[in-house]
């Protein structure tokens, strides 16, 4: 199985970012445990803090992946082209975020991804990655 987990804008900042919200680990640890519990699937791993660039790479994985995670970051409320890019792929997507969404600022309650998604998972920290992964697997 292939999966590709993509992280938006302020993601490469985990661990030392509002540790309060996001908590003190890195993703680059997290992403090595994740690899090591599930080592009978193929990850990629993919970064961006540009737009266009999380666009390209959905549309360069979304055809031959067996599903993609995506946190959008702050792109989820502001991105219409990160939702039509969903929608214009084969793979099905899983939106994860790290925080309660819901429970913060009204602005981040609007996705213009959660539509499109399969699936969202949101304030279970990085254990929602693990979940997505999970859910791929069932």
């Amino acid at each position: 199985m292939k999966l590709a987990i993509i992280n938006g804008p302020n993601l490469n900042l985990l661990g030392t970012r509002e540790p309060g919200i996001y908590g003190s680990q890195t993703f680059e640890a997290f992403y090595a445990d994740l690899q090591k519990l599930f080592p009978a699937i193929s990850f990629h791993y993919f970064q961006s803090n540009v737009e266009g660039e999380l666009i390209n790479e959905l549309q360069r994985v979304g055809f031959d992946y067996d599903g993609i995670i995506m946190n959008p970051g702050g792109y989820t409320h502001t991105s219409v082209a990160i939702g039509d890019a969903i929608a214009a792929i084969k793979t099905p997507v899983i939106e994860v975020h790290i925080s309660n969404v819901h429970a913060r600022e009204d602005f981040r309650k609007l996705s213009h991804v959660s539509a499109k998604a399969k699936g969202t998972i949101a304030g279970l920290g990085m254990k929602g990655y693990e979940l997505a992964v999970r859910f791929f697997l069932a």
